[in-house]
């Protein structure tokens, strides 16, 4: 009986969906099955019933939760106040964020915090929503800036914090790269380069989404994975691409970003960005940092 394989068995025991327990501690769903089945080997008794629709406990599964589940959480709880005693001795704030944060609002946010908190040291990793719940779940993040979703850990603390404003990438030779924004119908029959949903669902989601509402239908024309990547498409010609204003921090040859006219008149504002830590965790730097960005959020939130 190991203890990953109690991770695994509880948050199964949570859910009762294979699915959502793998997404909420960050596993593939063949792998916290095996975890599952190796523990039922390992105790000598089915602990799960299991049909194409449904999970449910046995009286086994029931009995096993009551009792484990009390020591599994205090075991959580002593490693995160050990890490958390380690992470203030080193004076090493350890932060997370997708690339439009990491691009546009970190270095505000830390040249602010340096000026409060000189002697903290700041460590920052720029990743993926998807990647970096795992980490923070881990024990190798403080604090992380992520696109929000539902169904994600009790164990994470989420503020949403604001909205990103959209913008078209456009390249500098394009006939619409003279205009003062760009509307839905502009870009119906314009060759779109989107990221790829798997790893950035609301930056995919939303160019598709705004469509639909539109009534109109988007030509994609490239899927890519990093926002640099998009952008050098779009400078090579290859198509035109709806991402956060931020991404015009990454600035590169050949490239307009020019407003998008949902036709509202009012600036389109549909990427959500919200903060993240570990609720059991005891950081009196993260706590400082959060603080300093609920402060000055109005301005921060203006500058997207």
């Amino acid at each position: 009986m190991e203890l990953e394989q109690l991770r695994c068995f509880i948050a199964v025991a949570e859910e009762l969906h294979f699915g959502r327990a793998a997404q909420r501690i960050g596993l593939l769903p063949a792998s916290l099955g095996r975890h599952v089945r190796l523990l039922e080997e390992s105790v000598g008794s089915q602990l799960l019933y299991r049909t194409t629709r449904s999970v449910s406990l046995t009286e086994d599964g029931v009995a096993l939760l009551e009792e484990v589940r009390p020591l599994l959480a205090r075991l959580n709880e002593l490693e995160q106040r050990f890490r958390a005693n380690q992470r203030q001795r080193s004076h090493v704030l350890r932060i997370g964020a997708i690339d439009s944060a990491a691009a546009g609002l970190l270095p505000t946010l830390i040249q602010d915090f340096r000026a409060i908190a000189p002697d903290v040291k700041t460590q920052l990793t720029e990743d993926k929503s998807i990647r970096l719940v795992p980490k923070l779940l881990a024990g190798g993040l403080d604090l992380a800036f992520i696109r929000p979703r539902s169904g994600m850990s009790q164990n994470l603390a989420i503020e949403d914090l604001f909205s990103e404003t959209a913008v078209v990438a456009v390249p500098s030779a394009h006939v619409l790269a003279d205009n003062n924004s760009i509307s839905l119908p502009d870009l119906a029959s314009e060759p779109l380069i989107v990221p790829d949903r798997r790893s950035r669902p609301h930056s995919y989601d939303l160019t598709l989404n705004m469509f639909a509402a539109a009534g109109l239908h988007p030509y994609i024309a490239q899927v890519a994975d990093e926002k640099q990547t998009i952008v050098s498409m779009v400078a090579a010609g290859l198509g035109l691409a709806v991402v956060p204003r931020w991404t015009s921090s990454l600035a590169s040859a050949g490239v307009r970003f020019l407003p998008l006219d949902d036709g509202t008149g009012q600036a389109t504002q549909t990427l959500p960005l919200a903060a993240a830590w570990m609720k059991a965790v005891r950081d009196p730097q993260r706590d400082a940092l959060l603080d300093l960005l609920r402060q000055n959020l109005a301005r921060y939130s203006a500058q997207a």
